[in-house]
């Protein structure tokens, strides 16, 4: 049986599974990022997964609020959108050049510079 040293309280009043979006430009293109809590406190980034976002690929993790009480708690969250994975985008057009990995991670750094 574990003992009250082994809990952890949790202000479950402060949960809302909203943030606030912002688009940033970069040299490869505009750029979703969902900022949920204090811009003071140490960044967590997520990116999401092949052919998701971050509301299906975290959102097991961010609307548990006992969770997302401590992560909000100790962090300032930055979901960032890869190029037309962001809610609500748009079909990117066949004419649009496909960014390589080193593109990607070149975008995500210039967002953390924004930042």
């Amino acid at each position: 049986m574990a003992d009250s040293s082994d809990s952890v309280s949790v202000d479950m009043d402060t949960y809302s599974p909203r943030g606030k979006e912002h688009l940033v430009k970069t040299s490869y293109g505009l750029v979703s990022v969902a900022v949920y809590g204090e811009p003071d406190k140490p960044a967590l980034v997520t990116y999401p997964d092949l052919a998701l976002n971050y509301m299906s690929c975290f959102q097991g993790l961010f609307y548990c609020p006992e969770a997302y009480s401590l992560l909000l708690h100790n962090f300032c969250i930055y979901h960032i959108s890869p190029p037309g994975h962001e809610l609500g985008a748009a079909t990117v057009a066949s004419d649009v050049p496909v960014l390589s990995t080193n593109d990607l991670a070149d975008q995500v750094a210039e967002v953390l510079n924004f930042f």
